[in-house]
């Protein structure tokens, strides 16, 4: 994930006070659960490319021993699959 906890907090802290004070958002209850449910959309989206990535390094081991022997480039294989993935699956990262 590319952004700390503590930033995705401030920004989720920081959306949900901007939406309040422009009236896009009406709260009855604690902010806080608005700026939690956030947070956590937050993370979820940021972390669908760490789990590609995960899943693209598992499927680049049956390719290791080719890539030990220089005859595929891991950088440029890792690309490919990735986009392959992302291609197939619709996502936006």
């Amino acid at each position: 994930m590319k952004l700390s906890k503590d930033r995705i907090h401030h920004l989720s802290k920081s959306v949900v006070a901007a939406l309040a004070q422009k009236g896009h958002l009406t709260m009855e209850g604690d902010p806080k659960i608005a700026v939690q449910s956030l947070e956590s959309a937050i993370i979820e989206e940021l972390s669908v490319e760490d789990r590609l990535n995960a899943e693209v390094r598992a499927l680049m081991k049956q390719y290791e021993s080719e890539i030990e022997r220089g005859r595929v480039d891991y950088q440029k294989m890792f690309t490919m699959i990735k986009s392959k993935l992302v291609k197939e699956r619709g996502l936006i990262l």
